[in-house]
């Protein structure tokens, strides 16, 4: 019997092919018109953008491993070790882990991922689907909204914006994170970032600036190109979008995954929040699909 995956995000999208890998049907269901999930591009002026997460991190080695195939396949590569930190009316920098992006994009690469998989976009699922396994690739609160699910998953919002300008006015920096401030988190350069040198940058917002205005994202957008327009000293924005993230940050839970019975819950709310979470929480899922088996 199939297993199926809801969700072709990328703790889905590693779940199946783990399990296609081991000669195990799976079959993923979608209900957006893409994959990627959280590692989302959008299309603006004829380029990509990031949305979701902002860069990837590798300290597993299997990960490790995933991201330098990526790059040997010409979809990823290394961006930069060093980010600006912007508080209290100084700004310094601060080295830490390797962050990769992509030329074409973070959502080219779960597209990478779901070749030869069996995908269906645009199917919401509603109810439990009769299956083997069910694997629930989502945030917990989406989940129980399929299913009861005896676990409790804590979730922040996030308003994205992504601002053009007409020239690169800014002093050089690859990203940056904004302490203390009531309106951004992160500031990040998507030129810089993809490569091209685009005049595109992409701000998130605070949970706290968000939470308030996710029934109408697209009504922050002024606010946040104030802030963003205040903080770098910049001229105004051409364009300005925004997209909402309701369930951007969650709150770590204990384990790889969560399980009651043949269900599985998987994401990067088990363990640091970030792509290789997610990544290893599918993978996680599809090993304890093939140890029941």
């Amino acid at each position: 019997m199939t297993v199926i995956v809801v969700g072709a995000g990328i703790a889905g999208l590693a779940c199946a092919r783990e399990l296609i890998d081991a000669g195990v049907p799976a079959r993923v269901l979608e209900r957006g018109r893409v994959v990627g999930g959280r590692l989302a591009s959008k299309r603006f002026d004829d380029r990509y953008v990031d949305i979701g997460a902002a860069y990837l991190t590798a300290d597993d080695p299997g990960f490790r491993g995933r991201l330098e195939s990526w790059r040997i396949a010409g979809l990823a590569h290394p961006w930069t070790d060093t980010f600006a930190v912007c508080g209290a009316a100084v700004t310094t920098e601060t080295n830490g882990p390797v962050r990769w992006a992509a030329p074409g994009g973070l959502r080219s690469l779960a597209e990478d991922l779901a070749l030869e998989l069996d995908v269906t976009l645009e199917h919401e699922v509603t109810d439990l689907p009769h299956a083997e396994a069910v694997v629930l690739a989502m945030p917990g609160p989406q989940a129980q909204r399929i299913t009861p699910l005896d676990i409790r998953q804590e979730w922040s919002p996030v308003l994205t914006a992504v601002l053009t300008y007409p020239v690169r006015d800014w002093r050089d920096f690859h990203g940056m994170f904004v302490n203390d401030h009531p309106v951004l988190a992160s500031v990040c350069d998507d030129g810089d970032r993809r490569g091209d040198r685009a005049s595109v940058l992409v701000a998130h917002s605070t949970a706290g600036f968000a939470r308030p205005r996710l029934d109408d994202p697209a009504a922050a957008a002024d606010e946040l190109e104030a802030a963003v327009r205040d903080l770098l000293a910049l001229p105004r924005a051409d364009a300005v979008r925004v997209h909402r993230w309701t369930f951007a940050q969650p709150e770590p839970v204990d384990g790889r995954f969560y399980r009651q019975g043949d269900v599985y819950l998987a994401g990067d709310a088990f363990g640091k929040p970030r792509v290789q979470t997610a990544w290893l929480s599918g993978r996680a899922v599809a090993h304890a699909i093939l140890r029941s088996r």
